[in-house]
Order: C-alpha cells, then sequence, then structure tokens
C-alpha cells in the first residue's frame, strides 16, 4: 500500500544504551523475496481481540476471525491488543489490514520517537508512556521514571495496539470506552483518542510525583545541615531530560491530529484531541519549570559549596594567626644569647605566658568580631 509520510520524516530509531542502530539497505520492492508465511499469533502476545458493532463489544474472538467479521459487518471494527510482538507474529495482522512495511518494522523494533504517519487511509501513531519509578527517596542512582512505547495502527474498521517496554497496559482504557457506547460508536479515532487522552494523563501524574522529588532536594540544598547534593541533583536532570525527551515530541503529532483532516477522524474528535493537545502543553511547561529549578539548585549547591570553604580557610588562618603569637614569643626566647631581657628574673617565665595570652586572647576577640570564628 502506497502513503505519505509526516513532515517529521524518519525518526531515528535508538536503543537503550543510547546507541544508533544502523538501518540495512532495503532491497526494491520489485525484487523483495516472498515473505515467510504468517504465523499465529500466541495468547502471550495477544492481550486482548474484541469486536466492536456500534459501540458495543459483541464478543472476545480469535485474531483471524475477528478481523475476518470486522471486514464483513459494516460499521463495525476490531480491537487488537498486542504487546512485544516480533516481526511472524505482526505479519499476520499487516497481511490482513494491509499494513505499510515501514510502519510494521517500526512497531517491532520499537524505540521510536513519537510522530505520526498516514499510509492511504490507514494512521500511525507513536506514543512514548512514562511510568514514576517508587523510591522512599532520591539518591545519586535513583531511578524516578521508566519509559515505554505505544504504537497504533488506525485504519476505518480497526485498531492495532503495540506496546513496548514499561508501557502500561490498556485494559482501563478498553474498560472505560466499554460503559461509553455512544463515544465508542464513533469507531477507531474515538480509540485513538482515548489513548492519547491516557497516554498524556498519565504524564500529568508523574509530573506530580516527581515535583515531590524537586521539593525535597530543593529543602536538603537549603537545610541548614546540608551536605554536597550535586550527585542527586544531576541525577534528577538526567531524569527530567529523559522524560523531557518523550513528551517534546508528542507535540506535534497531537498538533495534526487535532487541526488537519484526516481519514475518520470526525471534527468531534479533534476537538478532543485539541483537549489532549492542551494537556499536554502543561506538561511540558511544568518540565521547563522544573528543569530551570534543578539547575538553580545545582548552582546554588556549588555556591554554598564555595561559601562553606571560604569559611572553613577563614578559620583555619584565623587559628594560625592565634598560634603564631606563641610561637613567635617562644622562637625569641629560644635564642641561645647570653644576654637577654629578663633572662633571669624571677618572674620572667610567668610575665612571658600573661604576655602570650593576652595577646592571644585579643586576637582572638578580633577574629570573631570580623566573623571569622
Amino acid at each position: 500500500m502506497s502513503g505519505t509520510s509526516s513532515t517529521n520524516g524518519m525518526s531515528d530509531t535508538t536503543t537503550t544504551g543510547r546507541q544508533w542502530m544502523r538501518r540495512r539497505p532495503r532491497a526494491r520492492w520489485t525484487d523483495a523475496p516472498a515473505p515467510p508465511a504468517p504465523r499465529k499469533c500466541t495468547d502471550d502476545v495477544v492481550v486482548d481481540c474484541a469486536l466492536y458493532e456500534d459501540g458495543v463489544r459483541q464478543a472476545t474472538l480469535p485474531l483471524r476471525e475477528a478481523m475476518k467479521d470486522a471486514r464483513e459487518r459494516p460499521g463495525s471494527f476490531v480491537w487488537i491488543g498486542l504487546y512485544q510482538p516480533d516481526i511472524e507474529h505482526l505479519a499476520e495482522v499487516a497481511d490482513a489490514f494491509g499494513l505499510h512495511p515501514l510502519a510494521v518494522e517500526d512497531a517491532v523494533k520499537a524505540h521510536q520517537r513519537p510522530k505520526l504517519e498516514q499510509y492511504g487511509d490507514t494512521l500511525f501513531l507513536v506514543l512514548k508512556t512514562i511510568v514514576f519509578v517508587e523510591h522512599e527517596k532520591l539518591t545519586a542512582t535513583s531511578d524516578v521514571v521508566d519509559t515505554g512505547e505505544i504504537l497504533l495502527f488506525v485504519g476505518p474498521d480497526f485498531v492495532v495496539a503495540v506496546r513496548h517496554g514499561s508501557a502500561p497496559g490498556l485494559g482501563r482504557v478498553r474498560k472505560s470506552l466499554e460503559g461509553r457506547p455512544d463515544v465508542l460508536a464513533q469507531g477507531p479515532a474515538a480509540v485513538m483518542h482515548a489513548i492519547a487522552d491516557q497516554v498524556v494523563d498519565d504524564y500529568l501524574d508523574v509530573a506530580d510525583a516527581v515535583e515531590l522529588d524537586v521539593e525535597q532536594l530543593e529543602a536538603d540544598v537549603f537545610s541548614p545541615g546540608h551536605g554536597d547534593d550535586a550527585e542527586r541533583i544531576y541525577q534528577l536532570k538526567r531524569e527530567l531530560i529523559e522524560f523531557k525527551r518523550a513528551v517534546q515530541p508528542m507535540a506535534r503529532p497531537l498538533q495534526r491530529l487535532a487541526e488537519e483532516p484526516l481519514p475518520f477522524v470526525s471534527p468531534e474528535i479533534a476537538r478532543y484531541l485539541r483537549d489532549v493537545a492542551d494537556h499536554l502543553t502543561q506538561v511540558r511547561e511544568r518540565l521547563s519549570g522544573y528543569s530551570e529549578l534543578v539547575d538553580g539548585l545545582l548552582a546554588a549547591n556549588l555556591s554554598q559549596l564555595a561559601v562553606q570553604q571560604n569559611v572553613d580557610m577563614r578559620r583555619i588562618s584565623a587559628g594560625a594567626a592565634i598560634l603564631a603569637i606563641p610561637t613567635m614569643i617562644a622562637g625569641f626566647y629560644g635564642m641561645n644569647f647570653k644576654h637577654m631581657p629578663e633572662l633571669r628574673w624571677l618572674y620572667g617565665y610567668p610575665l612571658m605566658l600573661g604576655v602570650t595570652a593576652v595577646l592571644s586572647f585579643t586576637a582572638y576577640r578580633a577574629f570573631r568580631r570580623f566573623g571569622w570564628l
């Protein structure tokens, strides 16, 4: 099936270790070998497969039967949920609905940037999911967020949702929609909106949890007995960058869904998608604020360390100056001269101790007055 891709172009595929994966050169379509026979999807890959007609779930059907009924019954569509399928599993679905090979390849490999592509009358939407990693206290090695992916193939009579990584299950979305037949009756576009809305709502929940970490870190940095929090701040900064990397590219696909005329996306669904885009804007603004605040905390922490070092140097210098007084006096009396003042006087030694004590105390009071001690 021929199609046109979005203006974003082909997104770069990244691995978890942030290494670029090289794409193998593809043969021309006319010279491509025949694809292997599709293998039947196993139960651990197919999470759910159901046929819907007029917004009502008809039955939970085997994959082949559900796809066949969706084609034969007007006004119905099939919603298939897959978890980390390989190319053989997805080939069966791709063959039934005519999914584009490039989109199928992306759905199998995952690690895509959020994007929207159109292949004929089929939309391919990539969503990045965020999960908050629970932890008692932020440390220099704490994981704060974990990312996953949901890749959606949306056509006139089908929705294929492919999940990868830590992407939450879509059971709650399916259950919510099944309780609203009037919404579900609007077809696959309603399912696409509901999934995108849930993903962005999860962003808001994770942003609330991250805000607590930022506030706790801020309190620690400005607490009287704080230490060096640079490693903790830097770790939180890294997690925020990962969060932003998932959220920022989502703006363009949602904007296209809400504003551009696309197949089977009704004006009513487009209005709902604009609301999702507004929520995404809120998340982006909050993340920008968190990032600036964390940058300020890092600068404040470094400044506090520099100030503390100056205070320590003052104290060391003041102590050295006080000790220099008895050292100087003892140095004079340690000289091997025969004729020295008060050398044979009975009260010479007590006088020397008294003068040393008075001068040292005077220096101590002076340093205390200047704030060095």
